[in-house]
Formats: structure tokens, C-alpha cells, sequence
């Protein structure tokens, strides 16, 4: 019997739209609650009677929970099926969502959360696998348009959903929503998906326990070092060793495994063995980093300096994800003729050209540059993704794309955390070395000063206010100039991708059937 058994052959999969519908909805409902909670955090801390510093636990939990079972989901389809993993998953996050809406307290939500992080951490690499598994390799570059559409657009629809269904219902509707979403995905599973038979497969405990370990220390870190003031706490510096030390001796494992029949390493070192995918998981990083980021920035942006309202912020971001529908339509049938490497540069281009028009903001500019921006981030994001998406994999043999998908997908959402830490931190550092340094310019002897502001105490509060602002849009440019940069940076690791070779026969036909 050989080690592994390949999917159905995609020309025999039967009900392919329907099977995409389902899963789709799925990982849309997944990526839709990492950001969708987020607005309705203020009413949920009035309702469970939270503090402002253990409110957060609400978004730390989910993403601690899901961050540690991410790696898992490999093994587990492999172990129990991927049909039966999924409708697992599927089943347990609407549940779970359902107990959020319904927790009447900080410590049930936090609780709840934790289970909804832990089943729903597989949906968005089962969904990617099997997108893979139902399309001929033709058609990879248009499944993963689809499948790239539900994961980028999601983030960037959470909050403006959010704020709506917390404005004209109430914050608990923020999970109920996802149970009309939830059956319908599982009922579409039950009927339409293919079952694929287990694979014996030991279960490294270490291996899992040690990267598990890692990415939660890691996460942790990430979550609460901007509350605690970094490495000025000790809970910071535990979480930094723990995290440093848990991942050394977690690739020391995976180096020194050498084929242990019992139990085999938690990530094939396969995986780490194949250019494309470990560029692949480089390139994802920075998505990560950019894509979220810059969404974590624009809403309070908008919100406390420009004094847009909920909705109508919601209505000035909605172009980006625009774009980035777009994009991914067009790209879907580009990548089969043109050279995914081409595309990707392309993408990478307009993203750092729209991250260099954001460097122009000003606290009285209109809509249109928050617009334009926006699209063409969206564009050139979409031309990143599906490209990066289907040629990380194309050289992966089809054994082994569940457990990439997952790796794919925990190493995205790192990125993410990555990105929103390190700029919300430097908003608020240059925020306040900026505003030291204007105020530094207005002294009693200036003759602005003197001119124009007596020195009655509104007036020196009004003054205060609008250096306050100032010094805060300079930060914001700060930080879209950063991601600039390292968007710039990853263009050289182009160079380490390859195309596979015209006419060599596909994974799915070189795949051995048990």
C-alpha cells in the first residue's frame, strides 16, 4: 500500500459548484470573524461589565486558539478525512458562535472564543486543499482567484459589517450571523463532498507541542506588548524566551528527523525542502503584514482625524476590496498564459506605489485619495496573491498540500499580527515624538503665538488639539512609508521562484492511488 492516496482525479469530481459554494462560505465566515468583533468591542465591554484592559481577551483568545491549532489540521485530515475534519470544523464554529452571542459574561465569551478559534482554524486550509484537489491544475490559477476573493475581501468587509449589524441590532448579532452561514456550508459539505480515506499517521506530540508552544508565546507577545509597554514587563519576557526557545527546539526536531516509522515529524520537512513554497511562505508573510495592517490603521485614521462617521468609513474602504475583486478575476485566466512571476512583481509594484500615495495624506484632504489609493492597493494585492497562491504549490507532490495549506495559512496570519503590532506600536511612539517636536516650535515668543492664540486656556487647548493631529497624521505617513519599504524589499526574492517546466505532467498524474 503506498504512503499516501490522491483525491479524486479533478475530471471525475462531480457537483464542483456546488462543492465551491459550500466551502467558500465556510472560509468566509471563518475569515470574516478575525476582524468582525473588532468594532463591536466597546458594546460587548458595557454589556459583560469588562474592563478596558480585559476586554481585549475577546480578539486574543480567538487568535491565540487558532494560531495554535492552525498546524494541526494536516494530521487530522489525514487521520479522520478531510470531509469529515471539515464538517467537524464547520459544525463546532457556528456552535461556538452561537454560545459567543449568547455568553453573559467576560469569562464565558473568552471561553467561547477560544473553541471558535480552535475549530474554525482549519477551515481556510481545508477549503484552499480542496480547491486544489476538485480543480484541474488548468484551473488552479482561477480556483485560487476564487478562493484568494473570500480570504482578503473578508478582513476588509468585517468591520463595516460589524459596525452596521452592532449599530442596527446589537453586538451579539456580530456571531449570530454566522449560524444561517454555518448550516448552510455544512449541509452543502454533507451532500456535495467527496470523502478521502484516512492515512495512518503518528501524531509527533512533541513537534505539535513545541511549535504550539512557540506560536502562542509568539502571539501573546504580539496581542498584549503594546498594553504592558513591551519589554518594560516581565510577562513580555517570558513570552519572548518561551517563544524563542519552543521554536529552536522545534526545528532541531524537524532537522534531525530521520523517517521514524511510529511517528513521523508534525511538518514534513519535504515541505521545507521545496523553493517555491518556502519563498512562497516569505511573500505570504509580507501579504499579511500589508493587508491587514493597513486596514488596523485606515478605520481609526478616518474615524478620529479625519471625523468620518462608522458608515462612511465603511463606504470609503469598500473600493479597496473593489480592486481586489478585480484583480483577482482578471488574474485567475492571466496566470495560466502569462508568467506568475511577472504578476507577482506587477502586484507588488502598485502595491508599493499605492502605499507611497498614502505618504501624502493630510488631515483637510478629500475622499478621492483614500479612494484611488485604495483601489490600486487592491489591485495590485489581488495580482500578488493568486499568482503567489498557485505557484508556491504547483511544484508540492499532493500528499502533502493539506499540511502546506495549513503552514500556508498560520505563517499569513502571523504575518498579520506582525504587521498590526508593529505599526499600532509606532503610531503611538511617533505620535508622541512628533507632537514634542512641533510643540517644541510654539513658545511664548513666537510671533504666530502671539499673534493669534492669547493665553486663555481654551485657546491653548484648541492649539494643543491640533498639534495632537498633526503629530498623529505624520505617524500614520510614518507607517505607510514602512510597509513601502518592505513591500519594495521581497521583489529580489522573485528571483528564487521557478516556473514549472511546460509539459511535465501535473502533480495529480504522477500521484500513486492506494
Amino acid at each position: 500500500m503506498a504512503a499516501s492516496q490522491s483525491p479524486a482525479a479533478p475530471h471525475e469530481v462531480k457537483h464542483r459548484g456546488m462543492i465551491t459554494v459550500s466551502i467558500m462560505l465556510a472560509t468566509i465566515m471563518q475569515v470574516l470573524d478575525t476582524t468582525i468583533a473588532n468594532v463591536a468591542l466597546p458594546s460587548m465591554q458595557g454589556s459583560l461589565g469588562a474592563a478596558q484592559d480585559t476586554i481585549t481577551w475577546v480578539l486574543t483568545s480567538y487568535i491565540v486558539a487558532a494560531a495554535i491549532a492552525t498546524p494541526a489540521t494536516g494530521w487530522m485530515a489525514d487521520r479522520f478525512g478531510r470531509k469529515r475534519l471539515f464538517l467537524i470544523a464547520v459544525a463546532g464554529f457556528t456552535a461556538a458562535s452561537v454560545l459567543c452571542g449568547l455568553a453573559g459574561s467576560l469569562t464565558q465569551m473568552v471561553a467561547f472564543r477560544l473553541v471558535q478559534g480552535i475549530f474554525g482554524a482549519a477551515l481556510v486550509p481545508l477549503s484552499q486543499s480542496v480547491l486544489l484537489d476538485i480543480n484541474p491544475k488548468e484551473r488552479h490559477g482561477q480556483a485560487m482567484a476564487l478562493w484568494g476573493a473570500g480570504i482578503m475581501v473578508g478582513p476588509i468587509a468585517g468591520p463595516t459589517l460589524g459596525g452596521w449589524l452592532t449599530d442596527s441590532f446589537s453586538w451579539r448579532w456580530v456571531f449570530y450571523i454566522n449560524l444561517p452561514v454555518g448550516l448552510l456550508a455544512f449541509f452543502g459539505m454533507l451532500v456535495f463532498l467527496h470523502e478521502t480515506k484516512g492515512r495512518q499517521r503518528g501524531f509527533d506530540f512533541f513537534g505539535f507541542a513545541m511549535l504550539g508552544l512557540a506560536v502562542g508565546a509568539f502571539q501573546m507577545l504580539l496581542d498584549r506588548g503594546e498594553q504592558l509597554d513591551w519589554f518594560g514587563a516581565t510577562e513580555i519576557w517570558i513570552e519572548t524566551a518561551l517563544a524563542a526557545c519552543a521554536f529552536w527546539i522545534f526545528a532541531v526536531h524537524i532537522a534531525t528527523a530521520h523517517g521514524n516509522t511510529k511517528t513521523e515529524p508534525f511538518i514534513d520537512p519535504a515541505l521545507l525542502r521545496d523553493r517555491n513554497f518556502v519563498t512562497g511562505l516569505i511573500l505570504i508573510f509580507v501579504i499579511g503584514v500589508i493587508l491587514l495592517a493597513t486596514m488596523a490603521l485606515l478605520p481609526p485614521m478616518l474615524q478620529n482625524l479625519l471625523g468620518y462617521p462608522t458608515v462612511t468609513t465603511g463606504l470609503v474602504l469598500a473600493p479597496r476590496g473593489v480592486g481586489t475583486m478585480i484583480s483577482m478575476l482578471a488574474v485567475g485566466r492571466l496566470v495560466r498564459r502569462v508568467d506568475a512571476r511577472l504578476l507577482i512583481l506587477a502586484g507588488v509594484l502598485l502595491t508599493s506605489w499605492s502605499l507611497w500615495y498614502m505618504t501624502g495624506f493630510t488631515i483637510v484632504m478629500d475622499r478621492e485619495p483614500i479612494i484611488v489609493s485604495g483601489v490600486v492597493q487592491g489591485l495590485g494585492l489581488g495580482l500578488v496573491f493568486v499568482p503567489l497562491s498557485t505557484i508556491a504549490f504547483a511544484t508540492l507532490e499532493p500528499r502533502l498540500r493539506t499540511d502546506a495549506a495549513s503552514l500556508f495559512s498560520l505563517v499569513r496570519n502571523l504575518g498579520s499580527s506582525v504587521g498590526i503590532s508593529v505599526v499600532m506600536t509606532l503610531l503611538s511612539q511617533n505620535t508622541q515624538v512628533n507632537h514634542a517636536s512641533l510643540a517644541a516650535h510654539l513658545t511664548p515668543f513666537s510671533q504666530a503665538m502671539t499673534e493669534q492664540v492669547t493665553a486663555s486656556p481654551q485657546a491653548l487647548a484648541m492649539l494643543n488639539a491640533q498639534v495632537t493631529q498633526q503629530a498623529a497624521m505624520i505617524a500614520y505617513i510614518d507607517d505607510f512609508k514602512l510597509m513601502m519599504y518592505v513591500a519594495l524589499l521581497v521583489i529580489p526574492m522573485l528571483l528564487l521562484l521557478r516556473r514549472p517546466k511546460a509539459g511535465a505532467p501535473a502533480p495529480e498524474d504522477t500521484a500513486v492511488m492506494e
